[in-house]
């Protein structure tokens, strides 16, 4: 008996987002539903993700009755949604019973199959929507948001998929939002996390960089239960690979995947004009439909690609497309590594495109941007292995935002830094308001303490009643 590979069909959710910024309306999407019904898919995704945002902002639809409407006429395939956690469809945090209520809602008006997921990992974040989700009777498949960094490895995400499983996840997903996932990787990932666990396993990744068909193949040999895709008109690219490819392909290779070639291909068909509308319209840029291999550095997701390039259109600086996605990792790499996933994809494609366009690196810092170096949106990965920032700390040499900040270590380090570069232990400049220390870092004194005695003496004061730095506290001493 042949091994059973399910599929799950994006092109109603992640293929157009990815490819056309979320732009299709429920008039294209009617005409085509019924016959998506019987192709045999193990789910259709048809909302969540930017969806909501769209059809408010720019499709003057109403999102809940866009779900109903697609559920009167999907009778025998699973609905399934992306969730954003605590965040929901949304950009920040919500309270618990603002979670609850929506994912309630959610269930009751269609919805089968609740993908969550948490920006950074943060696990605390998914536990609110699970149980909401579990009590209503949806099903929970919580997703591990993948990325590439020195401090994620195979092993921490393997723990992740731990902490979801207790947390009462039905199934897993990898969702590698960008398309970095390598084929060897994604062997070796999907074969740790099946020894780890018997839930079924789902993998979502991108085409960007050209490489998501042999991952999702790697993935499949490895034990993967499902796999995304799109159908063809709106498929590869910044998007999901080819539907009816990978059923072809699977399916000469000895695998069952239950689907039906014959109303696929029809839906593909109906399709087609509809793509063809958004290229004429020049809502679906050819950009997005390319391979880019440097996606595997700049590890930026599809509908990040797509809304970026809508940006810029609009601002008329298209043509610094290239500037951007280059600032792109070193925004990432300043913010600690964090996965590029709504809502954090979208703040640090912001501060990349501010460095760019206002020709000074964080000129502008956005006040999302500060809440997520506060802390504000969960638990980051380098607080679980070590801080990256300390060496960024050391090298600037003043503190950076933490919870409990060790000033004292922090002006000792900073010291050290300015005594290599030829700067005097004391300033000896008079300390105001309006003219503080010259090594004087924020509010952070880096000097160093001045003795008894040379208070006493009036040394490091340029004149009476000035006051000369301790080196410790936030504010000057009186000398």
């Amino acid at each position: 008996m042949a091994h059973k590979i399910r599929f799950m069909e994006t092109v109603l959710r992640d293929g157009q987002q990815s490819q056309i910024a979320t732009r299709m309306p429920i008039e294209d999407m009617v005409p085509i539903l019924e016959t998506l019904d019987s192709c045999g898919y193990e789910s259709l995704e048809v909302w969540g993700g930017a969806t909501f945002d769209s059809c408010l902002r720019f499709l003057n639809e109403d999102p809940w009755e866009r779900l109903r409407t697609i559920r009167s006429h999907v009778k025998n395939t699973k609905l399934q949604m992306l969730l954003r956690g605590q965040n929901l469809l949304g950009y920040h945090n919500y309270a618990d019973d603002i979670v609850e209520s929506f994912v309630k809602k959610s269930v009751e008006n269609g919805i089968d199959v609740l993908r969550i997921f948490d920006a950074l990992n943060d696990t605390r974040n998914l536990t609110t929507s699970i149980r909401a989700a579990k009590e209503a009777g949806g099903e929970v498949q919580a997703a591990i948001c993948y990325t590439t960094s020195e401090v994620h490895t195979i092993r921490y995400f393997v723990s992740l998929v731990n902490e979801m499983e207790r947390a009462g996840a039905d199934s897993i997903c990898i969702k590698d939002m960008a398309g970095v996932l390598t084929p060897d990787v994604a062997y070796e990932l999907v074969s740790e996390i099946k020894n780890a666990t018997s839930l079924p396993l789902e993998l979502h990744t991108h085409g960007t960089a050209g490489i998501a068909q042999m991952t999702l193949l790697k993935a499949v040999e490895a034990g993967a239960d499902i796999i995304d895709t799109c159908m063809s008109p709106l498929a590869e690219g910044t998007s999901q690979p080819c539907s009816e490819s990978m059923a072809i392909a699977l399916e000469g290779l000895g695998y069952d995947t239950g689907l039906d070639l014959g109303p696929m291909e029809e839906v593909a068909k109906a399709l087609l004009p509809v793509r063809d509308g958004f290229l004429a319209s020049g809502v679906l840029n050819p950009k997005v439909l390319g391979v880019d291999p440097k996606a595997l550095l700049y590890k930026v997701p599809g509908g990040m690609l797509s809304n970026l390039l809508n940006q810029l259109k609009e601002m008329h600086i298209e043509d610094r497309y290239g500037e951007v996605l280059a600032e792109v990792p070193r925004v990432r790499a300043d913010m600690g590594y964090p996965p590029l996933v709504t809502p954090l994809s979208q703040m640090v494609g912001t501060q990349a495109m501010m460095n760019v366009i206002s020709g000074e690196r964080y000129k502008i810092v956005p006040s999302e941007i500060r809440d997520y170096v506060h802390g504000m949106y969960g638990r980051r990965r380098e607080h679980l292995q070590g801080d990256p920032r300390e060496d960024h700390r050391r090298r600037r040499g003043y503190h950076l935002p933490s919870r409990r900040p060790d000033r004292a270590a922090d002006a000792q380090a900073a010291r050290g830094d300015l005594a290599a570069d030829g700067v005097p232990a004391v300033c000896g400049r008079r300390i105001t308001k309006s003219r503080p220390c010259h090594v004087r870092q924020g509010r952070l004194c880096i000097c160093s303490p001045l003795s008894a005695r040379s208070r006493r003496s009036g040394r490091g004061t340029a004149a009476a009643g000035g006051t000369a730095c301790d080196g410790n506290s936030q504010t000057p001493s009186r000398a």
